[in-house]
């Protein structure tokens, strides 16, 4: 790789307080990561002629590849310059981005005599193969101020992975994978079943894996999402999770590289203060995890699967089958059911129940939506892998276009009275345009070791993880995006004065949520703070609303909005 100084000027773009190093500099990083340090412009940058106000050569070749991918996950994932959602390839707070139509990625308004601007998309980064690499770049980034960032497949609701002008450390490639039936722990004396997967390795070739093994592992809801990165370190729920628990109730092990340049096994027996904080502390805070080993199921599990849904144009319909839903809810975690439920309809896994007992627990709501001309179909499959294949895949969320969530954890004590029951349906109904799902994958029924993880404790007695979310186009104005995001900011207080002492699952969780410290972690993050600081003392990884986090002032965070 050719470096030249003038380009990487251009490219670092609105990070004003980074020092760009000499070429001389990344030329020696370059040789010492093996040739793997490479330039990244925006995902959609071959579409444009212009770029950072310059002239540029845009390539019709490139850009209809990019068109023709714009909205497929599995090629997002495959490219370090993108995210699922592009506002993140972006600076928001300049209104500088790069981005296509999600409605017509060929609409030639969205790029014709537009710029193109490098927004938070790294410029530089290192395709990681070992952790001699991780190493290279922490001392480059010591020595030269540049600041890091880790990315993986691009699943990100808050745009941590992505920090203007900065080094990033792409984990994509790590696809190893291997079944261990006898795991044992570095330093423990213990075996368990166990798969270990390297940290670019996507959820569906994990189940792929696990099925083919003839074990069950449990894991993310999207076919791309990285199987051990940001997912199992910030908490990772499940349909499975009601039963099985969370990602960081099964992870047995983690290798990484912390900022201090050393490599370490984390474990329950081995650096476990720092095991404790990466089952919840978050990615991207105590250093870069390279692999994971976590528990599976010895056997596939046949599954029980209700799936129903129904047409709720009609206001009361809706209200009902919300009704519905609280009302039993609470029941069906009793019996082991995880679900992801809309305002019409639901599809909800059971591990536990035969099929007549599925069908018996679900009757109040088949009867409902046979009353409503609706569907219902009530199976056995053989195995999660076969049922992530019929009903995951086809229904996976839309990738490609703008937009942010905002998530709340609703506790088993809302549903337990009628009056708890009717705040919540008059809470929701109210944000019924802003629904995106509600889903039971809280470790209801696990049997959880109090204190060995770091996730906020709302996860351990909460049934519902409820989230919303808003949509905007690439030609919306910033004074629209803002708005957009006080919205959800208030449909987020709406929810926590309904639960003022649950939290938030801090994968999903509100771009602006005020009290992230007490809503993500609750009384963890003291001991999640000291931690940080142990292995991370010069404070080199940082991100936004993260453990440690320098603030909105501090240059990583310049691209995000300024919301009350």
């Amino acid at each position: 790789m050719n470096l030249i100084l003038p380009s990487l000027a251009l490219v670092v773009g609105t990070a004003q307080s980074t020092k760009i190093p000499p070429t001389s500099e990344w030329n020696t990083l370059n040789k010492t990561v093996g040739g793997r340090l490479f330039t990244a412009k925006p995902f959609a940058s071959p579409c444009f002629s212009d770029f950072a106000g310059l002239p540029a050569a845009s390539n019709e070749a490139e850009c209809n590849t990019v068109q023709e991918n714009y909205l497929n996950t599995t090629f997002r994932s495959s490219q370090f310059n993108n995210f699922m959602i592009p506002i993140w390839e972006s600076c928001m707070d300049t209104d500088q981005q790069c981005a296509l139509d999600s409605s017509d990625p060929s609409n030639p308004l969205a790029f014709s005599d537009l710029p193109c601007y490098q927004g938070s998309v790294a410029p530089y980064h290192i395709e990681i193969e070992t952790f001699t690499d991780v190493q290279a770049a922490f001392n480059f980034s010591k020595a030269t101020g540049v600041p890091l960032s880790i990315k993986n497949s691009g699943h990100d609701y808050l745009g941590r992975s992505g920090i203007p002008g900065s080094l990033a450390l792409w984990t994509r490639h790590l696809e190893q994978i291997s079944y261990n039936a006898s795991f044992i722990p570095e330093g423990g004396s213990h075996s368990f079943p166990a798969m270990t997967i390297g940290a670019g390795v996507p959820w569906q070739d994990a189940y792929s894996f696990a099925d083919a093994n003839n074990v069950t592992i449990v894991g993310g809801y999207d076919q791309t999402v990285g199987a051990s990165g940001g997912w199992v370190m910030g908490g990772g729920h499940s349909d499975l999770s009601p039963v099985f628990g969370l990602g960081v109730d099964r992870v047995l092990q983690f290798k990484l590289v912390t900022p201090d340049g050393v490599y370490r096994t984390a474990n329950a027996y081995t650096n476990s203060d720092l095991f404790w904080a990466l089952r919840g502390g978050g990615g991207g805070t105590f250093g870069v995890v390279l692999e994971s080993t976590t528990l599976v199921e010895p056997t596939t599990i046949p599954l029980q699967v209700a799936s129903v849904s129904f047409d709720a144009t009609g206001t009361n319909s809706s209200v009902d089958f919300l009704q519905l839903l609280t009302e039993n809810s609470l029941g069906w975690a009793q019996a082991g059911w995880g679900s992801h439920m809309t305002l019409s309809g639901l599809v909800s896994i059971n591990p536990l129940l035969t099929l007549d007992q599925a069908r018996e627990s679900m009757q109040n709501i088949t009867e409902y939506v046979q009353s409503q001309n609706g569907s219902v179909v009530i199976e056995t499959l053989p195995s999660w892998y076969a049922f992530f294949v019929k009903y995951v895949i086809p229904s996976q969320s839309p990738i490609g276009i703008d937009g942010a969530i905002a998530t709340r954890l609703i506790p088993a004590s809302v549903f337990e009275t009628q009056k708890g029951r009717n705040s919540l349906v008059e809470v929701i109904s109210n944000a019924a345009p802003f629904l995106l799902t509600i889903s039971a994958v809280t470790p209801f029924l696990f049997n959880y070791t109090e204190n060995s993880t770091s996730v906020t404790p709302a996860w351990r007695d909460s049934l519902w993880h409820v989230v919303l979310g808003d949509l905007w186009s690439w030609n919306t104005t910033t004074e629209g995006t803002i708005t957009a995001f006080e919205t959800l900011n208030n449909l987020t207080a709406a929810l926590t004065d309904i639960a003022p002492n649950s939290g938030a699952y801090m994968n999903e969780a509100n771009v602006y949520e005020p009290n992230y410290e007490q809503t993500f972690w609750g009384s963890n993050y003291p001991r999640l703070l000291a931690v940080k600081q142990k292995y991370d003392p010069e404070g080199l990884l940082d991100c936004w609303r993260c453990v440690g986090w320098k603030g909105e002032n501090d240059s990583r965070s310049q691209c995000y909005l300024k919301v009350d």
